[in-house]
């Protein structure tokens, strides 16, 4: 059994893994940075990545000052969103609010507002916004119109009997709408990514910059043994990392795991292959190590960018939503969130996956070449 262990090569690669590995985890630094920040940068991504808008101050210009108005503002006053409702006395006030931020939004209630409202006939409010914080100030419009229409809905209670207005919404697979839930199982993917490119693509280049690349190449290890040597560590860790996350998702943060183990795993191993074949790509590229950080800088940011993660891609041109497919993050994430929150069956992973199989043998075919010719 020995000699045959020997003879078949393993004895060459079980070596190259164990000296990979070595060379990763020897210093109790490494070890803490390859472990620690992740997790880190997980409970910290968690809460600063939201689209939520909280304790924000909005003004207030009224112009009725009335028993009805008086009870906006105070609806408005008591949202949990809202931080202080700035009185202005004129639209010069309102525009310097506007314009030096001290407001995101101001509320205008017409003079007329309370005396439509005591003839049961249905009026307005106007709402002033900061399009400078586009995204921040249309969710903060939103929070406005949900409040006057229900206020609406209780001054004229016949109006809304009457069908004019009113709707029941329910919210599947995030009854809530808490954005952890939708954050945390992104970020699985996102950290995953950055980690793995990180450590894959000092691989090759911490090599050359050592002075040892050419001990390898006079050895009587094989190409394909050198670079599944250099793949194996990263991968053990991002599956180690993904472990973690799985773990720490319902335990810590409550969102639930609603999927298939398995499905899971088979996902995370065959994403963590193609990013290691993008680091690998960098790594064989590289002379040195800060050419090979700068590289990594290089693919993450569209890496993540053009996920889906940081904007819908359906919200990008037609020309940039073909170069998503090209994306290997675009796949995970879909993946990732389907598993976590709605139990996502096994029909739909692999038609998310298969397109996952296929750049990763793309990406590691291309790094096995490039490195064969830089060895060459």
């Amino acid at each position: 059994m020995r000699a045959l262990f020997e003879r078949s090569g393993l004895r060459r690669l079980w070596a190259m893994i164990v000296k990979e590995l070595w060379a990763v985890l020897r210093d109790p630094k490494s070890r803490i940075v390859l472990f620690v920040p992740p997790l880190m940068q997980l409970f910290i991504f968690t809460f600063a990545t939201t689209l939520d808008v909280k304790n924000v101050d909005v003004g207030l210009l009224d112009r009725s000052s009335g028993a009805h108005s008086t009870e906006l503002v105070q609806r408005i006053s008591g949202s949990p969103n809202f931080r202080q409702v700035v009185r202005l006395r004129s639209f010069d006030e309102l525009q310097e609010a506007i314009d030096n931020q001290r407001v995101i939004a101001a509320i205008v209630i017409d003079q007329d507002f309370d005396r439509d409202l005591a003839r049961h006939q249905p009026t307005t409010i106007g709402v002033v916004l900061d399009g400078r914080r586009s995204n921040a100030a249309q969710i903060v419009a939103g929070y406005l119109t949900r409040i006057a229409g229900q206020m609406g809905a209780d001054t004229l209670p016949r109006a809304a009997a009457d069908g004019q207005g009113g709707s029941e919404v329910i919210n599947w697979y995030n009854p809530a709408l808490d954005y952890i839930w939708f954050t945390l199982p992104s970020l699985v993917a996102i950290i995953t990514s950055v980690a793995g490119l990180a450590i894959t693509s000092q691989s090759v280049a911490r090599e050359r910059e050592l002075g040892t690349f050419d001990q390898l190449m006079v050895s009587p290890l094989r190409i394909h043994e050198i670079l599944i040597g250099k793949m194996v560590p990263p991968f053990i860790i991002g599956m180690i990392n993904g472990s973690v996350y799985l773990v720490v998702a319902p335990l810590i943060f409550g969102v639930p795991f609603t999927g298939s183990l398995l499905l899971f795993f088979l996902s995370l191993a065959t994403y963590l292959l193609a990013l290691i074949g993008l680091g690998m790509l960098v790594s064989a590229a590289s002379q040195t190590q800060q050419q090979a950080f700068l590289g990594v800088f290089l693919v993450t940011t569209p890496l993540i960018l053009l996920s889906g993660y940081a904007a819908p891609i359906d919200n990008m041109p037609g020309w940039l939503q073909v170069v998503t497919f090209l994306d290997p993050a675009r796949y995970f994430l879909v993946i990732v969130q389907g598993l976590f929150l709605k139990a996502m069956p096994a029909g739909a992973v692999f038609h998310q996956l298969w397109p996952l199989v296929l750049i990763a043998i793309a990406t590691l075919s291309a790094s096995a070449w490039l490195f064969r010719a830089r060895m060459e």
